[in-house]
C-alpha cells in the first residue's frame, strides 16, 4: 500500500517490500567533470547526500560506473550508519572507458564484479534494488536480456540482491524481464517532451511496478522549451519545477531522481516538485510531446 508523505511531495510507493519517498535523489552528479574522478567540493559533495536524509528522502540512486566508484563510496561515507529507511538504488551494465565512454559490460563475470564492487562500495551486504542497463549511450536497442538478466537473478537468490529492474530498455525487454522474475522497476529515458513510454508507464502502474524517468528535462527543443517557459512564467516558477511537478501528476508510479552536487539546488527541487498544476497548467503541458 502506497501511503501519503506529509514532508515530500508525491507520497512514497512500494518497491517490492521497500517503501521508497517518489521523490529521490539521483547521485551521478556527485563525481568529477563527465562523472569522472573524485568531486572537486568532496565536503560539499558528503553535505549535499546527508541534507538529503535530512529532507526525509529515502530513495537514493546510483551506479558504480559514477566515477567510477567514486559516488557509492561518498554515499557510504556520508550516511553511515545508513537509517533503515534509506534504500538505495544502484545500476550495473556499463562500466567507463579512459575516454569518458559507457561501454556495455554485461557478460556474467561483469555483472558479478559490478555487484561485489558495488556491495564493498556502499558497504552493504545485500543490494536494495539493482537495474540491469540495456541499450547504449544511444538509448535502447533491441534484443534478448535473458542471459545477464539471469546473472542476476542467481546473486539475487544468492541472498546479494533484494529486487531487479532495468534500465535503458525497450518495451519487449521489460517483458521479457518479467518472464524470468519479478522486477520492481524500470528506469528509462522520459519528460514532457519524450513520450515514447506513455504506454509502457500504463502499463506498469497496473502492475505495481514503479516507472523511473532519468534526465527528466534534458533533450528540449527550443520550441518545446518555449512551451514549458511559458507555462512556467505564468506560474512563476522555473521550467525545472514544472517538469518535475508534472511528472509526478503523470502517474502514481514515476518516482524522480533529479542530481544536483548543489544543497540549494536540492531543496529548490523538492520545493518545485510540489507546485500545485491545476487542470488547465497539465492540458497545456501535455501538448509539448504529442
Amino acid at each position: 500500500m502506497n501511503t501519503p508523505s506529509t514532508s515530500l511531495p508525491g507520497g512514497t510507493w512500494t518497491l517490492g517490500d521497500l517503501t521508497v519517498t517518489r521523490f529521490g535523489y539521483g547521485a551521478m552528479q556527485l563525481a568529477g567533470p563527465w562523472v569522472m574522478g573524485p568531486p572537486a567540493d568532496p565536503d560539499g559533495a558528503l553535505a549535499v547526500l546527508r541534507e538529503v536524509a535530512d529532507l526525509g528522502i529515502t530513495h537514493i540512486d546510483t551506479s558504480g560506473a559514477y566515477g567510477p566508484r567514486v559516488t557509492n563510496q561518498l554515499i557510504r561515507e556520508a550516511l553511515q550508519p545508513r537509517p533503515a529507511s534509506l534504500h538505495i538504488v544502484t545500476k550495473v551494465g556499463a562500466v567507463r572507458d579512459q575516454e569518458g565512454g559507457w561501454p556495455p559490460a554485461r557478460k556474467p563475470e561483469d555483472l558479478r564484479r559490478a555487484v561485489r564492487e558495488n556491495l564493498e562500495d556502499l558497504g552493504l551486504d545485500a543490494l536494495d534494488v539493482v537495474n540491469l542497463r540495456l541499450g547504449d549511450a544511444q538509448g535502447p536497442q533491441p534484443g534478448s536480456l535473458a542471459e545477464p538478466f539471469e546473472t542476476l537473478v542467481e546473486l539475487q537468490q544468492q541472498g546479494l540482491i533484494r529486487h531487479l529492474g532495468v534500465s535503458n530498455a525497450t518495451v519487449e525487454q521489460v517483458a521479457e524481464a518479467q518472464t524470468i522474475a519479478p522486477i520492481v522497476c524500470v528506469q528509462n529515458m522520459y519528460n514532457l517532451a519524450h513520450r515514447r513510454d506513455d504506454d509502457l508507464i500504463d502499463d506498469l502502474v497496473g502492475k505495481g511496478i514503479a516507472y523511473v524517468p532519468f534526465f527528466p528535462l534534458g533533450g528540449f527543443t527550443p520550441l518545446q522549451s518555449t512551451a514549458l517557459s511559458a507555462v512556467a512564467a505564468r506560474l512563476d516558477a522555473s521550467p525545472m519545477s514544472v517538469a518535475l511537478a508534472w511528472l509526478l501528476k503523470r502517474s502514481p508510479n514515476i518516482l524522480l531522481i533529479p542530481g544536483t552536487s548543489s544543497m540549494a539546488h536540492l531543496r529548490e527541487n523538492v520545493a518545485g516538485a510540489g507546485l500545485p498544476l491545476s487542470a488547465d497548467d497539465l492540458a497545456e503541458l501535455d501538448k509539448i510531446g504529442r
